[in-house]
């Protein structure tokens, strides 16, 4: 697999594996927004996008996302890459595109979570600092 999608995965599962305890975003002017509508192609490629605003990061920021669809006991949760973030408090748009096996998301109602995350020094280990996480039900259209 190639670094750059390897990192975004690693990116976006350990977002995931720590967004359960994320505590609750210390500055109210932070926030990240996930856009009503999301997208899928044949091939399985998926495009999601929004919004995201944070403050003070001292170490590497980046937006992630994630998608499911289906119902709950049969739920497959996918991470749909990781972006950059800006941390400077102006509002900036996101945009994550990743790709799934062909067939398992299809046009219709899916369950999208973002995350603003900082990786911090921690001494020999960088620690998630989360800045801000929305989930929202989404509408995935066909491309």
């Amino acid at each position: 697999m190639p670094a750059r999608p390897a990192l975004a995965a690693a990116l976006g599962a350990a977002a995931l594996l720590c967004a359960a305890v994320a505590p609750a975003t210390a500055d109210t002017s932070e926030k990240v927004t996930v856009d009503k509508t999301g997208h899928v192609a044949e091939d399985g490629t998926v495009t999601l996008s929004g919004t995201y605003r944070c403050t003070g990061a001292k170490g590497i920021a980046f937006v992630s996302s994630s998608i499911s669809q289906g119902d709950k006991n049969r739920k497959s949760v996918y991470g749909i890459g990781g972006s950059a973030a800006d941390c400077d408090g102006a509002l900036h748009r996101w945009e994550n595109t990743g790709k799934v096996s062909p067939g398992s998301l299809k046009a219709g109602k899916a369950h999208v979570q973002a995350t603003v995350t900082e990786l911090r020094s921690g001494g020999l280990l960088l620690l998630p600092s989360f800045h801000a996480v929305q989930e929202k039900d989404v509408t995935l259209a066909k491309n």
